[in-house]
């Protein structure tokens, strides 16, 4: 999984090291990815009990708003953008392909296993509780939906080094051949029947999506000419509304995610040519102090934002159906106008929250780690390991169980990455 590289034998001239500009568009895609969860959180009280739900399910509302809302790809792509300028500046100083996937694997298992500790805290003191089981059942697996991106993103690092040195031999081929696996395995899902089929999308797809970032880190989409970006992302945009109007794709972008299909592409491509054309604009407003306070608030919490807003977002609903419950008042049905009328607040505090627990826990996202070990195979496991984790959680839910059977895979994935003194030294990245 991981591969020692060596400088290609053309350099390619790297960009910026630090882009400000791309820095709060992540930033700004992050905060759209918790309001996005943050409005799909359905609570009301029956005379049953507090039930719990999607309040953006079988609406007419969300479809339009996935079309707005739906950054994965772009994130993905600006994960590959970010990637490539720091493993390329750990290359320049000696720097090894292990000792960057070491520090990804640390930098995003660290936060993460603090994550699944305190959320198997909670359950089972709300099992202790006397809390019905199948709503801590719920509770978990609407914490575990999101970590598919956590686990999504540890495979695409790990894979960075290798994909980086094949786009850098043949970048055309090598994002083509992504692109053409994934329609492959859309046409194999359509033919069969057979959903399951579409799981290998998790990689093809984010894979391609983080190949168009190193184009982008190459200088390669921003060279081209203006109306040469407008029109591809137009085309882009065309080709996947044509598809939706023919039946190939959903028009709900969310149904595209899970599996992912290339549909996303398709997205990625629009919203990577609107970030090419965005540049000059993002890259000043970033200078500003206010925006530049917010930015680098974000950049250095992004995953523990990432990992923590959901169980934000359950206790808030937890404290929801029960202050209904305490005072008898009646929760506004999900989608009513009272409903919508209350989603300002309900945003407010779910993005102040979720800042609130970022601030105080980012310092485990930046921990400096021990020197790596200098063994690939060592490293591999690691990634392998913390896959399984994840995995684990996604798969079977998050329970009591579960989640100290994946905070033990977790830790001996970290104990994997674990070098002697004779360790690559790490930079940060």
């Amino acid at each position: 999984m991981v591969t020692t590289l060596t400088a290609p034998r053309t350099a390619i001239a790297p960009a910026a090291d630090r882009d400000t500009g791309i820095d709060l568009a992540r930033a700004i895609c992050v905060v759209i990815v918790v309001l996005l969860h943050a409005v799909m959180v359905g609570v009301t009280v029956t005379p049953a009990g507090p039930v719990f739900a999607n309040a953006a399910e079988d609406t007419a509302w969300f479809a339009p708003l996935t079309w707005v809302a739906q950054i994965m790809p772009l994130f993905f792509v600006i994960g590959g953008y970010a990637g490539a300028l720091a493993y390329r500046r750990m290359r320049r100083t000696g720097g090894t392909a292990g000792a960057f996937v070491a520090a990804r694997v640390h930098r995003l298992l660290v936060p993460a296993l603090l994550t699944f500790a305190v959320v198997a805290v909670a359950l089972a003191a709300l099992l202790a509780a006397g809390v019905d089981g199948e709503l801590v059942r719920i509770a978990g697996f609407r914490y575990a939906q999101p970590l598919w991106f956590l686990a999504v993103f540890l495979l695409c690092q790990a894979l960075l080094p290798a994909l980086l040195a094949a786009h850098e031999r043949a970048p055309l081929r090598t994002i083509v051949l992504l692109v053409a696996a994934a329609g492959a395995v859309d046409a194999m899902r359509a033919v069969t029947g057979i959903d399951a089929i579409g799981m290998l999308n998790l990689a093809c797809v984010w894979l391609a999506l983080q190949q168009l970032g190193f184009v982008m880190a190459d200088g390669t989409i921003d060279a081209l000419r203006r109306r040469t970006r407008v029109v591809i992302g137009v085309a882009a945009v065309a080709v996947l509304a044509s598809s939706m109007i023919g039946g190939v794709f959903s028009a709900d972008l969310y149904e595209n995610l899970n599996p992912p299909t290339t549909a996303l592409l398709l997205v990625g491509l629009a919203q990577t040519t609107l970030l090419s054309l965005l540049r000059a604009p993002l890259a000043a407003a970033s200078r500003r102090p206010p925006v530049a306070a917010f930015t680098g608030f974000v950049t250095a919490r992004t995953m523990t934002i990432y990992l923590w807003h959901m169980p934000v977002l359950l206790t808030m609903a937890g404290a929801s159906a029960l202050f209904a419950l305490t005072t008898g008042l009646e929760l506004p049905e999900p989608s009513s106008p009272t409903w919508w009328l209350t989603r300002l607040p309900w945003f407010v505090v779910a993005l102040s929250l979720t800042a609130v627990v970022a601030w105080a826990l980012a310092g485990l996202e930046r921990r400096r780690m021990p020197r790596p070990t200098a063994s690939v195979a060592r490293i591999s496991h690691a990634v392998l390991l913390g896959l399984a984790a994840i995995v684990l959680l996604l798969a079977a839910g998050t329970s009591v169980l579960t989640a100290i059977a994946a905070i033990a895979l977790g830790l001996s994935a970290l104990a994997r990455i674990r070098g002697g003194a004779q360790g690559s030294a790490l930079a940060a990245g």
